[in-house]
């Protein structure tokens, strides 16, 4: 008897899940808080509620996470350096804290516009490297000559040892601003991504499971340790891929809109015919249009542990995900009276840290990069939540919120505050922890928005419904006005949604939910058994699945008896004739798809290649095609359940 171990680690809790291989069926699940810094501790107390007994037959484990997406919707991912080579349109901000743009790059056949300032770059590497904690290069054309990427890369490694990344490894799309985003935000990603395989790894180590290790990407798809550990951008919105899959294999539904309520964030997308419905363009998170190819979705910054605060009377939730209050008190014994005793501030100073129930604590991590007046309040805030007065009585430097804002982004501090699942304990809804903690953040913030804390709370958990039934529909309804599907949501016509295929609702108390989404939306609307850990049984439903792209064009338009040039993620190969070059980038591209699918332990046996070619050429044009693009696509199954 053989069993499959599915882990998806969330920024509010790790869920855990054992299948059984032979027919799919559940053996047990689990739920367990994620902590931080050191995740290993929500993966081993998710694991440990398990069947022990089936560990020992376990040979599979496959893991989602929101950790890559969380990290981009809430800033804080690693301090990076952008290195852009060549003529990079600059079309706005990028997710970097220092920039340089030096001279270098390549046309559209990959030959060399410029060269590369080679000096220019060890220069800036020298000025930031202790600043940052990693590099990110963008070139020019690099998906058609990554040997100036690839040159920095060297020089970089050999004077900081920082991870580089490097745009051609992560798209072969044309758009140079997306790629160097999305470099960039990889490049932020890694040092979290490697400390969270690493948990995950010593873990399995640790319950003496010997077992292939995946993780879920953000298309649906399962990846190899090693790409996951180089590509950490690609499981963006590995979650919500994973809520697809679990929420098909759940509900048995092999077509269904998907609405998954975190801790972090509300998202919403769809599968079609067992198949997750991708986007056309690259992924959106936290505003960075990305070259990642992920599951189209909408998404939004407020989740069951979203940070609720007031200003000016008007109830805000978000975009920052908090320690709930009756999750603190749960915690901390001290906490419910210091909460208590908080002052409730004039409403003219508040802000979102500025709040009766807002405290800090230290998260643990390493501090790294911080200015004088940032050590100050840091040194200040002790391991257990701390309210700004008493931070303020420490530290010699008052805490404002640029410094507290700094602080979290660093991830050096937690912040505890009241949040949708503070409301539902005063609701009675949902109590698991401190309900008494609930009730008085509540009472505070209610007076504050002139309203009892039972009305607040409701208002609170109205807001999170319709901000659900508004990502539905804005998801439904591509190209629609969304202020008009906003008020149609909010009530102000005498009219409702109807949606034609079953809502599959999943997270913890979604269920307190059901009945205000079917007063907004016309729709069958279910929560399978287990749809609290979805995620984690999506994990392990993903296929393994590689698109290699490549491209053959001659060496010379004017004259194509020159040879002809084949392109690949590797890198470009000049050949004497157009067949030689077809022949390569046929056999290169099955290669490489063989290749990975051996990383994520799927044998050649067990792989469909599909090869599709698309030839391009004028009208007057007598030679060899002008273009052609060779599509290699490769389908593994990493496991398959006899259901």
């Amino acid at each position: 008897m053989h069993y499959s171990l599915g882990i998806d680690a969330g920024g509010t809790y790790t869920d855990a899940i054992l299948v059984k291989d032979s027919d799919g069926s559940i053996i047990s699940s689990s739920k367990a808080l994620t902590t931080y810094p050191d995740l290993v501790v929500g993966i081993r107390n998710a694991i440990e509620s398990l069947d022990s007994e089936s560990f020992e037959h376990v040979n599979l484990v496959s893991v989602s996470t929101t950790l890559a997406t969380n990290t981009v919707l809430e800033g804080t991912g690693c301090p990076v350096a952008l290195i852009l080579v060549g003529e990079h349109p600059v079309k706005g901000d990028f997710p970097a804290k220092h920039i340089l743009s030096t001279p270098g790059g390549h046309d559209f056949n990959g030959g060399e516009i410029e060269e590369l300032d080679i000096e220019a770059v060890r220069n800036f590497a020298e000025k930031v490297k202790d600043d940052v904690a990693a590099f990110a290069v963008s070139s020019f054309f690099s998906i058609r000559n990554p040997e100036h990427e690839i040159a920095i890369t060297d020089v970089i490694h050999e004077m900081t040892g920082l991870p580089v990344v490097c745009g051609h490894e992560l798209s072969q799309d044309l758009g140079a601003y997306e790629r160097a985003v999305t470099a960039a935000l990889n490049a932020q990603l890694i040092p979290i991504a490697h400390k969270f395989v690493r948990s995950v790894m010593d873990e399995i180590e640790r319950k003496n499971i010997d077992a292939r290790l995946l993780m879920l990407k953000c298309d649906g798809t399962v990846v190899g340790l090693k790409d996951a550990l180089d590509k950490p951008v690609e499981t963006i919105f590995s979650g919500p891929a994973a809520s697809l899959v679990g929420a098909s294999f759940l509900s048995g539904l092999d077509t269904c809109a998907v609405v998954d309520v975190g801790g972090t964030s509300t998202d919403v997308s769809a599968i079609n015919d067992g198949i997750p419905e991708l986007s056309d363009t690259g992924a959106v998170v936290g505003g960075w249009k990305t070259r990642v190819r992920a599951t189209r979705m909408e998404t939004s910054a407020m989740g069951g542990d979203s940070h609720v605060w007031t200003r000016s009377k008007k109830i805000n939730i978000g975009p920052r995900r908090v320690i709930p209050l009756c999750l603190a008190s749960s915690k901390y014994p001290s906490f419910l009276n210091k909460l208590k005793k908080s002052p409730v501030p004039l409403r003219s100073v508040l802000d979102r840290n500025v709040q009766p129930t807002k405290f800090f604590m230290r998260s643990g991590f390493k501090p790294v990069g911080l200015d004088e007046s940032e050590a100050e309040v840091l040194n200040a805030i002790g391991d257990e939540p701390m309210s700004l007065d008493e931070i303020s009585l420490v530290s010699k430097r008052y805490p404002s919120t640029v410094i507290i804002d700094s602080l979290i982004q660093k991830r050096l501090i937690q912040a505890v505050g009241f949040t949708p699942t503070d409301a539902l304990h005063v609701l009675g809804e949902y109590t698991s922890w401190d309900v008494e903690a609930s009730k008085v953040g509540a009472e505070k913030l209610g007076r504050l928005s002139k309203m009892t804390s039972f009305d607040f709370c409701v208002k609170v958990k109205e807001i999170v419904a319709k901000n659900m039934a508004f990502n539905l529909m804005s998801y439904l309804l591509p190209g629609i006005d969304r202020d008009g599907i906003k008020k149609i949501v909010e009530g102000e016509f005498k009219s409702r949604f109807k949606v034609d295929i079953p809502v599959v609702l999943l997270g913890g108390p979604v269920i307190a939910y059901e009945e205000y989404m079917e007063n907004v939306i016309d729709a069958e609307i279910i929560i399978p058994d287990h749809a609290e850990v979805g995620n984690a049984a999506g994990a392990l439903f993903g296929k393994g699945i590689k698109r290699v792209e490549l491209i053959v064009r001659p060496v010379s338009v004017a004259d194509p008896s020159e040879g002809y040039l084949a392109f690949s993620p590797m890198g470009r190969r000049t050949f004497d004739n157009y067949r030689e070059a077809i022949e390569y980038a046929s056999d290169h591209g099955k290669k490489l798809v063989i290749d990975y699918m051996g990383e994520c332990g799927v044998s050649k046996d067990n792989t469909e290649i599909n090869i599709t070619q698309k030839t391009y050429s004028p009208e007057d044009w007598k030679h060899d095609p002008l273009e052609t693009v060779i599509h290699i696509t490769g389908i593994g199954y990493p496991k398959k359940f006899m259901m």
